[in-house]
């Protein structure tokens, strides 16, 4: 049996290797892409969030130097020696008590002035000018309304880099959280009530967005994306917004046979789905011009013929408690329902 001093001695040796393997482990979590990090804001909204967080840190870290500090002198300058006498014996210290009183709450004053500053600027207050966006909230999908242009998307939201916006807010069902990390934010949608959110975007690209409330079985699922374009550019997906839905009559092929059995009740699309002029669903996404999103059922499927035959095959098999139910079709009437809802641009 091994002595306990050699045990120590492999524990010494062994203890270094741990040690190197262990940081590096830890320093690989702080490498790669991370789409949904808060770090690195694109909007005023972020930004703001981000300089409170930087306040709070260093506060944060200069109080744990100093208790660590004075526990590190503790330790070592009244460690317990061999020539040491008892030491002695007092109770209370007036000058101590007030130190570690009135030292927190100094702290907790240079806290609470910018964090009461930065709640009154990010109060969803708009500026002048903002383009404005209603947000529902429902199980598991979001829908974007644009009032100013008169057209209604989902699960994608499209803005205008440098343009105030402005959000109001509510839920179809239950309370859902909107959440867009780089831009920052994060607000509460409640049924029959309206929250408000406003940021200035300033960075081009495409940014993830997540439901921040618990919501139910997909809740996981109940993502979007917020495309944030130049100036053209946004006007030009306006401008394809507005345009009336293909037409049947302009059709060929699968996508025609598509088209019939979109518009045929008893496949159930027509119930729950709207197409501009063609079928008056109210319950599911506005798919009129669904071939011009990127993605489906919430950020789930990329948008291409497998994407969405997948999800034609079988909702609830792609994302759990999806109140969309199977439809009644074969692959050859999938098929063609893709090469419909593909020319939807």
């Amino acid at each position: 049996m091994d002595s306990p001093i050699k045990r120590l001695t492999e524990t010494r040796r062994i203890l270094p290797a741990m040690t190197i393997v262990a940081a590096a482990l830890a320093l690989s979590a702080c490498s790669g892409e991370f789409p949904q990090s808060t770090l690195h804001p694109t909007a005023d909204f972020g930004e703001r969030i981000d300089d409170l967080f930087r306040v709070v840190f260093w506060w944060a870290l200069g109080v744990f130097v100093v208790v660590e500090a004075a526990l590190l002198f503790v330790i070592v300058r009244y460690r317990e020696r061999p020539t040491s006498k008892e030491p002695k014996h007092i109770h209370g210290s007036t000058l101590l008590e007030l130190a570690w009183t009135l030292a927190p709450a100094v702290v907790l004053v240079f806290i609470a002035v910018p964090t009461i500053q930065t709640i009154f600027e990010t109060d969803g207050t708009a500026a002048e000018g903002a383009l404005e966006i209603e947000v529902i909230g429902h199980q598991w999908w979001w829908e974007f309304r644009y009032p100013e242009y008169g057209i209604t998307t989902a699960n994608e939201m499209h803005v205008p880099q440098g343009r105030p916006i402005a959000l109001s807010m509510t839920s179809a069902d239950v309370i859902h959280s909107f959440w867009v990390p780089k831009l920052g934010g994060k607000r509460d949608l409640m049924p029959r009530r309206t929250t408000r959110l406003a940021f200035t975007p300033d960075s081009l690209g495409d940014f993830y967005g997540q439901c921040a409330e618990f919501c139910g079985a997909s809740h996981a699922n109940m993502r979007f994306h917020v495309m944030v374009d130049a100036g053209s550019d946004f006007d030009s997906w306006v401008q394809l917004q507005q345009a009336p839905p293909v037409m049947a009559e302009s059709l060929t092929g699968l996508a025609l046979q598509g088209a019939g059995l979109f518009a045929n009740p008893a496949k159930t699309c027509m119930a729950c789905h709207t197409v501009q002029g063609v079928t008056p669903g109210m319950l599911g996404p506005d798919l009129t011009h669904v071939g011009s999103r990127s993605t489906i059922a919430s950020g789930i499927l990329p948008n291409t013929e497998d994407g969405l035959a997948r999800w034609l095959r079988d909702p609830v098999r792609e994302k759990p408690g999806s109140l969309m139910p199977k439809p009644p079709l074969d692959d050859e009437e999938i098929a063609a329902l893709v090469a419909y809802l593909r020319s939807l641009q």
